[in-house]
Parts: C-alpha cells; sequence; structure tokens
C-alpha cells in the first residue's frame, strides 16, 4: 500500500463516519488520500450481520471517496485491556500507511469501546514510532505529525471545527448505507440507540458546530496538543 495522508481509526465500522465522514469527503475532494481502519467486526452489534456491515461500509467508503477501507480482527467488546497483539496489529498498519494524521474516537463516550479505541491508537502511535518495536520487520518505524479526535456520541466542545457544509449530503448517504444500524428491519431487530432518530442528533450537533462557526454545518475535533499558529 503506497503511504497516505489521513488514517481514521475506528472501534467499529460506521464510527469513522459517524464522526468525521464530511471531513473524509472533503480531504478526498482535495486531493488528499484517506484510509479508514476499523479495529473489529462489530460482531457483537444487536442489529445486522458481520457481513451486512461490511458490505455497508464498503459502500459507504465508496460514497466517500475513501482510498482505503482497512478491517482489523480484534474483539468487539474486547479492546479493553492493552495487549501486545493488539498493538502490533494497530502498528502494523500505522507503519504501512505512514499517515501524516491519525484521528480515533474521542475518549469520552457512553460506548466504552470508542475510548479503548482511542487508549489503543495512542499506546500504537508510541510504539510506531519505536525503531526496534517489532510490530513486523519489513515496516519502518513511523512518525505521524498531528493526532486528533472525532466526536460519536455526545456534543463535546471541540477545540476545532472544519466547515463541512459542501460535503454534508455525502455524510448523510454514507450513513444511510448503513441500513442494519441506523433502520430497525425485520421482526428480529430491536430498538437501538442508532434507530431512534440518532443521524438527526449527529445533523443537529454539526449544524450547531456550524452555527457557531458562522457556517451550514461543521464536524468538530478535539486536540492532544496545543494547535500551534505560525501566524494572526
Amino acid at each position: 500500500m503506497n503511504k497516505v495522508d489521513v488514517l481514521a481509526f475506528g472501534a467499529h465500522p460506521d464510527d469513522v463516519e459517524i464522526g468525521m465522514g464530511a471531513t473524509l469527503a472533503k480531504l478526498a475532494q482535495e486531493g488528499k488520500t484517506v484510509a479508514i481502519c476499523n479495529l473489529t467486526y462489530a460482531e457483537l452489534s444487536s442489529n445486522g450481520t458481520v457481513q451486512e456491515r461490511q458490505e455497508e461500509a464498503k459502500k459507504a467508503a465508496e460514497i466517500l471517496k475513501v482510498s482505503h477501507l482497512l478491517q482489523l480482527d480484534l474483539k468487539d467488546r474486547g479492546l479493553k485491556y492493552v495487549s501486545n497483539e493488539q498493538l502490533a496489529k494497530i502498528v502494523a498498519v500505522i507503519r504501512e500507511c505512514q499517515p501524516r494524521i491519525v484521528f480515533a474516537p474521542y475518549h469520552v463516550d457512553r460506548h466504552p469501546d470508542h475510548g479503548h479505541c482511542f487508549e489503543l491508537v495512542k499506546e500504537a502511535l508510541f510504539n510506531a514510532r519505536i525503531r526496534r518495536y517489532e510490530a513486523n520487520q519489513s515496516l519502518q518505524a513511523h512518525i505521524v505529525e498531528d493526532f486528533y479526535t472525532y466526536f460519536i456520541n455526545g456534543c463535546p466542545n471541540p477545540d476545532f471545527v472544519l466547515d463541512v457544509s459542501d460535503f454534508y449530503d455525502q455524510k448523510k448517504a454514507a450513513l444511510q448505507a448503513y441500513q442494519s444500524q441506523f433502520q430497525k428491519r425485520g421482526d428480529d431487530a430491536v430498538e437501538t440507540p442508532l434507530t431512534n432518530g440518532y443521524m438527526e442528533v449527529v445533523s443537529a450537533r454539526e449544524r450547531l458546530y456550524g452555527k457557531e462557526a458562522g457556517v451550514m454545518y461543521a464536524e468538530g475535533f478535539k486536540t492532544i496538543k496545543p494547535l500551534k499558529l505560525d501566524t494572526l
């Protein structure tokens, strides 16, 4: 795989799209190479099957013009305890993609897997830069320039926002691709937070961020270190 500009990690297929789908579409339009890496297959999800979710993830990636969709096999609800095996798999992705910027879910979230995903990626980013850490002997150490977090649930106060007004229809279409998650289908389907107006809540959040920034829609992010400005 050729190196990418941006690598966005999610615990489950649909996490990245919920948090920053419009941003990825915007970056792709700008000519940047974008990759999504999902840590688990979301095999414990209340609705849908793993196969359905994988097909939906591919469709969403096509809508957002994502260059690479990567899928690891870590266990759903098994991200809590950081292990060398987990880290090695994530480090290998980082070293193979050689991203300039990495994103992961904001660690404060109602779903524990999202916070655990953040912790795993943070640890893996540190290990990826250690020359003698041998996640894969054929891959060289890599240091990313920036590491940011995106929001899945809730409405935290962002450190910065990106104007995604022109790309919000793409985000909506990408989320709608996950019919197994956002629609209650079939007699065996159950009510979840995602089937009860969830997409409308996400849109409202990003409309609020946009209003505060003076645009129609904006996606918000948190920084791990202070933002550097060369001038004002």
